[in-house]
């Protein structure tokens, strides 16, 4: 029989709450085509996309966010279609929390 002690790796820090939703947000990045995202992790420095076509890492973003138009942000990572997005300026808490109540998953 083997027998381990398991601890739970810690989680890195982060500097804001983030929300998990489902919001659809179109996306343009140079050179590409206008796509349809989801946003399915957001916090008020950046969110985590579902995305139906591929996007470039290292890349500049524009999310068109309900209320709120479009949104500079930079591709951070990107993996088949998930990507990772830090925006350029950061969300006010108001919108932040307008969004969340809108369109935030409660679980």
């Amino acid at each position: 029989m083997f027998a381990a002690e398991y601890a739970p790796a810690a989680r890195p820090f982060r500097r804001t709450k983030r929300a998990r939703m489902e919001l659809d947000a179109p996306a343009e990045q140079s050179g590409m085509a206008r796509t349809l995202c989801k946003v399915v992790d957001l916090s008020v420095h950046g969110c985590r996309l579902l995305t139906f076509s591929n996007i470039d890492r290292d890349q500049p973003i524009w999310l068109n966010l309900p209320g709120l138009g479009m949104i500079a942000a930079m591709v951070v990572w990107a993996d088949d279609l998930v990507a990772g997005c830090v925006f350029h300026a950061p969300l006010s808490v108001d919108a932040f929390n307008a969004l969340v109540s809108r369109h935030g998953l409660i679980h």
